[in-house]
């Protein structure tokens, strides 16, 4: 049922967007009486959501005003990679307040993995001091295709028995087992590439309406937000454009068994064994990214190339979507590859479209993700119709 549009939820909503600080926009917003207005806000109050802080005066008594607490509860956020995880606690704000990154990839299987990750959770609150009671949720990120109604990652190429398997409940027992505690918060997960989109848009765009991030790094994903708002298509298809066929390389065997994709030519992946083929020994997208960092000639010349063939599917992605900003993420993530994506789009693209574009590079970098997923858990546990229904069970 949807929340009303006089309801605690949709004021903390108004609250938190900016739209109303103070009881008397509030009243002027939604057309509700004094009385009415302290009774929604008395029941945010009793649940530590808000906190009044000192208004500005215009010559008479300032008005205080009203602000979400972003320090009443915390996030676990979960980045789950192909090489390596990354575990982090933040405030409602998305601000890190500890973390912790280790060799974990995700081929060990979703067993090995979840349970891993928990057992990292106890010491990351206890060092900044939180109690799992404080934990509202736990995001998590994981490099192939969610579904976000059902919370299942579906048929990933890269994430060997993790197709609908199931993450929530499985992450939610490690949680309490690991933090002695008889129930756990909600889990909520999507895409990489969609966390980090959202992570981008909402700490460095937050009024752009529509932003294309493109992660590469072992494989290539895209995450397109609109209206700020993640875009995930019916089933979490949405950004798979590794697995958009070139017209010319028929001879390129990707993982996910076809010949062709764009993540068999352009991704880490494919750049490391071009090296290898060049005399470079390497093994990873991640030790292709360490010869790029010290400027090894043909890392330089690979990655420029592999933006060139982004930059010719980018095109189109660019025609279709007409973004604001395209965000060039992950780890292979460099001037050159930004210079090949330019150069193709550019020249390829219609004037009109590329006008207005901004074409560049994540500022979040390898925290993106978890920024995303932190983004993810607050709008959706804050959100009018979830807030109502959480202050509904927690009584009087």
């Amino acid at each position: 049922m949807p929340t009303s549009q006089s309801s605690a939820g949709h004021l903390l909503e108004l609250i938190r967007s900016g739209q109303a600080t103070t009881r008397s926009e509030l009243q002027t917003a939604t057309g509700l009486s004094r009385s009415t207005v302290g009774m929604r806000l008395d029941q945010l109050f009793r649940a530590g959501w808000l906190r009044n802080t000192a208004g500005t005066s215009t010559g008479g008594r300032p008005s205080a005003r009203l602000e979400f607490d972003v320090c009443h509860a915390a996030v676990l956020v979960v980045d789950l990679d192909t090489t390596h995880s990354r575990v982090a606690v933040t405030d409602l704000a998305g601000t890190i307040l500890s973390e912790r990154t280790e060799p974990l990839p995700v081929s060990e299987g979703p067993e090995t993995v979840l349970e891993t990750v928990a057992s990292w959770m106890p010491g990351l609150l206890e060092a900044t001091g939180t109690e799992a009671a404080s934990v509202c949720g736990i995001g998590l990120s994981v490099p192939g295709p969610v579904d976000w109604e059902t919370g299942m990652i579906v048929e990933p190429p890269i994430m060997p028995g993790w197709s609908r398997y199931p993450v929530r409940a499985t992450l939610q027992a490690a949680f309490t087992r690991h933090m002695h505690v008889r129930s756990a918060p909600p889990v909520l997960l999507d895409n990489d590439a969609n966390l980090m989109a959202y992570g981008e848009q909402r700490h460095h765009y937050p009024h752009c309406p529509a932003l294309v991030l493109v992660k590469v790094s072992a494989g290539i994903g895209a995450g397109v937000i609109l209206s700020g708002t993640p875009y995930r298509g019916i089933d979490g298809g949405v950004g798979d454009m590794g697995h958009i066929r070139l017209h010319d390389r028929d001879d390129a065997l990707c993982t996910c068994g076809s010949y062709g994709c764009l993540a068999a030519v352009a991704s880490g992946r494919a750049i490391a064994q071009e090296l290898s083929r060049a005399g470079v020994p390497t093994a990873s997208a991640a030790e292709a990214a360490a010869h790029l960092a010290t400027g090894q000639p043909d890392a330089v010349r690979l990655t420029r190339e592999a933006g060139q063939r982004t930059g010719e599917v980018l095109v189109t992605v660019v025609t279709f979507l007409n973004p604001a900003v395209l965000v060039i993420a992950g780890d292979m993530a460099s001037t050159p590859f930004l210079t090949g994506v330019r150069e193709l789009l550019y020249r390829r693209a219609m004037p009109r479209t590329t006008a207005h574009l901004t074409v560049t590079t994540s500022q979040l970098g390898d925290r993106a993700a978890l920024m995303g997923a932190a983004a993810m858990v607050v709008e959706h546990l804050y959100s009018p119709e979830i807030a109502d229904a959480r202050l509904a069970s927690a009584g009087p």
